[in-house]
């Protein structure tokens, strides 16, 4: 497949989303928001439903955020999010992150959470990002790293599941490790001046029914399992087992998952 083309593995299943609604600036840019100060313009690549956009307008508002991402449905979605929450800051668009259609040098700030691992060229993607951010703006990324996923117990079927995964993903066009590869692919970029940390999600406790739940759905119903049974990765019984054994995770009393990521604020 052509280098900037890739499948968006998850797609929008509801149980995608129920994932995806979950997020907010706090739990998924904690980063960056001490970068953020009323009155800048800023850029969110992949907003997806729109629940850390609409975080993000808050924050520099009287500023203002466009919020692109590469289906109207889902943008519908983010809008509605910003109309329930009295956001008069947000403008929506499609865009495709490798050629944005926005000039030079237009946003103090540029963000995009669990995008480059699903983008064809996450280099090109940094380039773009880069030019469309003013001189002394930043640009933000963070990205989940798959193969550094850790949870305990060790319930049979979850080792499957990562390697089926990271199989898929990849065979989409996509690197489901970006985590760890987002220094280089910035520097690779042209970025000279970054500041690279690490952040987690923990699911545990009264949550983990939630993960389990919503990864067993992901895992037979979403357009990922169609893309993983149509690519030859598995069949849909190997699915139903996968999806059993995130289930049997999740009713351990003592599960524990961890989600590691990369994050980098990239001076222009």
């Amino acid at each position: 497949m052509p280098k900037e083309t890739a499948t968006y593995t998850h797609g929008h299943h509801e149980s995608v989303l129920r994932s995806h609604r979950w997020r907010t600036a706090a739990n998924s840019a904690a980063y960056l928001i001490g970068r953020l100060a009323p009155g800048q313009r800023v850029l969110d690549v992949g907003c997806g439903p729109g629940t850390i956009t609409a975080d993000l307008a808050a924050l520099v508002a009287p500023g203002r955020v466009t919020a692109v991402d590469t289906g109207r449905e889902i943008l519908d979605q983010a809008a509605d999010v910003a109309a329930e929450r009295g956001l008069g800051n947000v403008e929506f668009a499609t865009a495709d992150v490798h050629a944005l259609d926005f000039a030079d040098d237009s946003f103090d700030v540029v963000h995009a959470h669990q995008v480059l691992q699903h983008v064809g060229d996450p280099v090109q993607a940094l380039r773009e990002m880069r030019r469309v951010c003013r001189p002394g703006g930043i640009v933000a990324v963070r990205d989940s790293d798959y193969a550094a996923m850790a949870w305990y117990p060790d319930v049979a079927g979850m080792t499957e599941w990562q390697e089926l995964y990271r199989r898929v993903a990849r065979a989409n066009g996509g690197e489901p490790d970006a985590g760890r590869r987002l220094l280089s692919w910035a520097r690779q970029a042209g970025f000279t001046r970054i500041t690279p940390t690490a952040g987690a999600w923990c699911f545990a406790g009264e949550d983990r029914a939630w993960w389990s739940g919503l990864w067993a759905d992901r895992t037979t119903a979403s357009v990922y399992a169609k893309l993983a049974v149509d690519g030859g990765h598995a069949r849909p019984e190997q699915l139903t087992a996968i999806a059993e054994a995130w289930r049997a995770w999740g009713e351990e009393p003592d599960a524990w998952f961890l989600v590691p990521h990369g994050e980098l604020i990239c001076q222009v």
